[in-house]
């Protein structure tokens, strides 16, 4: 063991590459996507180090060329959870007791290798996998995923050389240790980086962790693995699950080692794990920490004093980057009648320059959707505001799942500010406008501030500073990441921790110190130097 205070500097955030024609970069990317589609893969659970193959399989397709094959993954259930969970107990004692540096030594190796040599590996499997664009894939699947695993590395010193007070004759300390026993981490599709995160920030802490990864994002996050294998990563630390909702949940979930869940996702599976782990509560070795993300129906709002340039370009972006499929996407919008004119305007004028397609093609600046499921859930609520009297669609709304799931940038106009794409979480390419009196302003912030049981991320838009400390403070409760004079999307690490509050999550804030604090257990140490050796006190005489 080495005899010395380590000391980690404080990261800079990863600079993103551009991509652009005529550069090294975009040059090596497209030859990584072409040698990647050139080869169908297996993808194998991965536990304690080694690889299982079930032979129950899943076709992993590109959601924009759905008859392509990308790979075969072989799908977990309760024989393998049992095996994940064994594996995890024996790394449990040596990864905690192993010191901190050695541990954020790993995590900053990974980063760099994605940084460097596996760049194009990770940003092509997202494109391909979960069709992203290269700008997509880039600032999160190379850029945001790095900026985790370093940051959350050195968030880690500054969180452990936090002490309490010691006053003369005792020596008062905090030792922060990992969890007793698992945590289930479980990820979504849309951000690999969020994927890494998920079981990274707990590994990061000293716990051990069962990662099920979402079935349409098996192919990045596999390769993430096999990244973190080569960093350094101790075998059974991390154990990769691929597998399906309640195959792998279910008995994750019902062993008494469960100390944390991890969660980004939908609502609804949140609210079903967390009652499971209320109904199981009695079984368990301890208290189970709970920390989730799940979605958002986050709001524009602009003030007649706003610029309408300025807030259509924020909308064009935040509604429709990633297809609309990030927690954090616009999809309702609040715009006064004097402004609406040349916010339509320049929206018509803009999204008619967008085209749509295979994300191979560089040109496009949309993807496809990442199923069918989700392109049905979609062109359903297109479909709706078609039928409707209080609502029309006045830009887009075309729709083609013949070879991939392309869905075209939308815009709903309502006469309704609860039409059902108001209030609803569609998770896609799809924004609703409801145009106020400017009379109405007060009115109209109150029914913002009210409409959706989610507060994930909102924006505001106004020249005028008073009305904006206004606006500021009457939707306080209704965003846990708020902008003010920019799109709601593209929270940054180290920059805006992210994370909302309402039904949007438990608001624990990924990219940022009190995050780590959720993954340790606090043990407070008084020693006494030289103890007491008569029992009485002096008012006692």
């Amino acid at each position: 063991m080495s005899i010395a205070k380590f000391h980690l500097r404080e990261p800079k955030n990863e600079p993103y590459l551009s991509y652009a024609p005529g550069t090294p970069e975009r040059e090596a990317l497209q030859a990584e996507l072409k040698r990647l589609k050139s080869q169908t893969i297996e993808i194998p659970a991965i536990i304690g180090g080694k690889e299982f193959k079930t032979g129950n399989t899943y076709d992993v397709v590109c959601p924009h060329n759905h008859g392509h094959v990308l790979a075969k993954a072989h799908l977990c259930g309760e024989k393998e959870v049992a095996m994940a969970i064994d594996a995890s107990k024996k790394a449990q004692k040596d990864w905690a007791d192993l010191p901190w540096e050695e541990r954020a030594a790993v995590f900053n190796k990974a980063a760099d290798l994605i940084a460097g040599r596996y760049r194009n590996l990770m940003n092509a499997s997202t494109m391909l996998g979960q069709s992203k664009t290269a700008q997509q894939a880039e600032i999160e699947a190379a850029g945001e995923l790095c900026d985790f695993f370093r940051f959350n590395s050195w968030y880690y010193q500054r969180l452990i050389e936090d002490q309490p007070y010691s006053p003369d004759g005792m020596w008062n300390r905090v030792e922060y240790r990992p969890l007793e026993g698992f945590v289930f981490g479980v990820s979504p599709f849309n951000f690999t980086a969020i994927a890494g995160n998920i079981p990274g920030a707990p590994a990061l802490c000293g716990n051990v962790v069962l990662w099920k990864p979402s079935p349409t994002a098996f192919y990045s996050n596999y390769f993430l693995m096999t990244i973190l294998q080569e960093a350094g990563l101790p075998d059974g630390v991390i154990n990769f699950l691929p597998g399906m909702g309640a195959d792998v949940g279910d008995p994750a979930l019902a062993s008494p080692d469960l100390s944390g869940l991890h969660f980004t996702g939908s609502a609804g599976t949140f609210h079903h794990l967390w009652k499971t782990i209320g109904n199981n509560i009695e079984t368990y070795k301890t208290y189970p920490r709970i920390v989730g993300e799940t979605g958002g129906k986050d709001f524009i709002f602009a003030h007649e004093s706003a610029d309408p340039v300025v807030i259509a370009t924020a909308a064009i972006r935040a509604a429709y980057e990633y297809q609309g499929q990030k927690c954090s996407a616009a999809s309702r919008m609040y715009v006064p009648q004097s402004l609406w004119s040349d916010t339509r305007a320049h929206l018509e004028q803009e999204i008619a320059k967008i085209t749509v397609g295979d994300v191979e093609d560089f040109s496009h600046f949309m993807g496809a959707v990442i199923d069918k499921k989700a392109f049905d859930k979609i062109t359903g609520y297109i479909d709706k505001a078609r039928q409707a009297s209080d609502a029309e669609v006045i830009i887009g709304g075309d729709a083609d799942d013949s070879v991939g799931y392309f869905v075209h940038p939308t815009v709903i106009l309502t006469t309704n500010p609860h039409f059902v794409t108001m209030e609803e979480e569609i998770f896609g390419p799809v924004l609703t406008v409801y145009v106020y009196e400017d009379a109405k302003f007060e009115e109209t912030l109150d029914i913002c501030e009210s409409t959706s049981s989610y507060a994930l991320t909102g924006a505001i838009f106004a020249r005028d500073r008073h009305v904006l400390k206004h606006m500021a403070d009457k939707l306080r409760q209704a965003a846990g990441n708020f902008y003010i004079n920019d799109k709601p999307t593209a929270a940054v690490v180290n920059q805006q921790p992210f994370g909302g509050s309402r039904k949007s999550g438990t608001n624990d804030k990924a990219g940022s110190i009190p995050h780590l604090y959720r993954w340790l257990s606090m043990r407070s140490m008084k020693e006494t130097t030289d103890p007491p050796t008569d029992w009485t006190y002096p008012y006692m005489g």
